[in-house]
């Protein structure tokens, strides 16, 4: 089949839109949320106010891109942390190797962590359609737990992810392809729970870190965090 090549046109228009998104990021680094201003951006690329707003409908718009863009980055960080090696590696290793990547990604880029963990803006509605970004990030740390056995303390978050599982097709489907698991809800509920803590793990104690809560505790972010996976793993027998 053809593939179909941009036209000038539609190659100029994305190119803009990328000049944006740059603007954006340069802007929520050195000024943070509040710092963001559709009226700056335009006057840097020579737009009118209302010349923008043909790339991006609204500045919602725009963040919820810079959003999806800032996923779609650290889910290519924990992907390529989490590529199969040639030789087996342990879930629990695996974990931390995840863990570790989401760290690292977050480190460097401390306003787009901010992107995805926090509120964007103060009066921003993160819209659903950023939802597959998430799940492009989450989806490594899904085969983590395939042969998880989880303690019976998490039994009811495991419950209430196989029922999510059992209720949400397109959930059933991002498992699987995730994890070739198929048909038996109780394995997806598992490795859903088992996501969704290491998530919430990550988010505390990362957000935590780039946010310069820990300086002067006297110990370092990476160590912390192993120790939290290292809980997470005893909790569903890795």
């Amino acid at each position: 089949m053809t593939t179909r090549i941009p036209t000038p046109r539609e190659r100029f228009k994305e190119q803009t839109r990328s000049e944006i998104k740059e603007l954006a990021l340069q802007q929520l680094a050195s000024g943070g949320s509040s710092g963001l201003r559709l009226t700056r951006i335009a006057k840097a690329l020579g737009l009118s106010g209302p010349a923008l707003y043909r790339y991006f409908g609204s500045r919602d718009a725009l963040v919820d891109a810079l959003v999806t863009d800032a996923y779609l980055d650290v889910a290519h960080a924990i992907g390529d942390a989490g590529t199969t090696p040639s030789a087996p590696v342990e879930p629990r290793a695996w974990l931390h190797r995840l863990a570790l990547a989401y760290r690292a990604w977050a480190m460097r880029e401390p306003h787009r962590h901010q992107l995805i963990q926090g509120a964007p803006l103060p009066d921003h509605t993160v819209t659903p359609g950023t939802s597959d970004g998430a799940r492009a990030a989450l989806g490594p740390f899904l085969g983590a737990f395939v042969t998880a056995e989880p303690a019976a303390a998490v039994a009811p978050l495991v419950e209430e992810m196989t029922a999510w599982a059992g209720r949400e097709p397109t959930v059933r489907n991002w498992v699987t392809a995730c994890t070739g698991l198929r048909a038996d809800l109780t394995a997806m509920g598992i490795a859903l729970a088992g996501t969704v803590m290491a998530w919430s793990t990550l988010h505390g104690t990362v957000s935590l870190e780039v946010a310069l809560q820990f300086a002067g505790m006297g110990h370092r972010g990476d160590t912390l965090l192993s120790a939290h996976i290292e809980s997470l793993a005893e909790g569903f027998h890795l």
